[in-house]
């Protein structure tokens, strides 16, 4: 027969009260109950903890060393339930989260002010890594929450969309082409173009795009370098040295540099981004709150 935390309390009420009745006003329950968790406990532990002196229960030798003991597994149980509720009520705990450095740089510090605000005490480890990394950093668990467009293929992971971001053309201030209401790819194909990196899902996409709309062969963009960062390449752009394509989430960050932003279509790229996790269920409250703030934002009038 295996000991109860009801069986503890009821011991150690009774130890420190040496009274069934006290003990039952003590801890709410009828003194019966009382008497069949004491006779439970010493039937477990294989003899008795009290004998009457008078009217008094009084400890036997066996129950007199126990009871520290007793005491000290009650605050223990006590402790640890405390914390577990504290994290259920987001008073204590730890979040990490995995983000593409153009959602990190361009949206989580509003999420991130927001969440900090309405949960002070949940400490924050934000990783702004590159989309394969932020895949690899949920999937491992080294992150709870990923923020990224949505990968070609998930796994075993879920993906909560946010919204869909379009491609937009990235062009010097004076640029010819920043008086258009859109650009066209084949546009940017005439003009010395700065490139993500081989390999990277941006320029995956828009490799494609360039293909799409025609631009091939003698047509090509004429891609003056690459770079292995979206704000590397705004300094570039900014420089004066060619234009280049980015996602939408990108606008505020290549506007501070001085850059014009215009539509891209011929064709239009857009691809959906949002939330990975392992398993939503499984999400802490931390990270359901998270997330929660993260869709709430993102639906609001204006949003991105």
């Amino acid at each position: 027969m295996s000991t109860t935390i009801k069986q503890l309390r009821a011991f150690v009420a009774v130890a420190t009260t040496h009274s069934l009745a006290e003990a039952s006003a003590q801890l709410h329950v009828s003194q019966p109950a009382i008497s069949i968790a004491i006779r439970s406990l010493e039937e477990s532990l294989g003899g008795t903890l009290f004998s009457r002196d008078g009217r008094q229960l009084v400890l036997t030798p066996e129950g007199a060393a126990f009871v520290e003991r007793a005491q000290q597994l009650l605050h223990n149980w006590d402790n640890t339930l405390d914390a577990v509720q504290q994290r259920f009520r987001l008073q204590q705990g730890q979040l990490s989260i995995a983000a593409i450095p153009a959602f990190a740089l361009n949206h989580m510090p509003e999420l991130l002010r927001e969440f900090h605000q309405r949960y002070p005490d949940i400490n924050i480890v934000l990783e702004d890594i590159v989309m394969e990394r932020v895949i690899s950093a949920v999937q491992e668990g080294r992150a709870e929450l990923g923020f990224s467009f949505r990968p070609d293929d998930l796994g075993s992971l879920t993906f909560t969309p946010i919204g869909d971001d379009r491609f937009v053309a990235v062009l010097p201030k004076g640029h010819p082409l920043e008086n258009n209401d859109l650009v066209r790819w084949q546009d940017l194909a005439r003009e010395p173009f700065i490139a993500m990196n081989r390999g990277s899902a941006v320029r995956r996409w828009t490799d494609a795009a360039f293909s799409q709309s025609g631009a091939a062969g003698d047509a090509a963009p004429r891609l003056l370098c690459e770079a292995y960062q979206l704000s590397t390449i705004g300094r570039l752009v900014k420089s004066g040295l060619g234009v280049s394509a980015a996602p939408s989430l990108c606008i505020g960050q290549m506007q501070s540099y001085g850059l014009v932003c215009k539509p891209l279509a011929e064709p239009v790229v857009c691809h959906p981004v949002g939330i990975l996790a392992r398993e939503v269920g499984a999400l802490s409250a931390p990270a359901q709150a998270f997330a929660a703030i993260a869709l709430s934002e993102h639906q609001r009038p204006g949003a991105d």
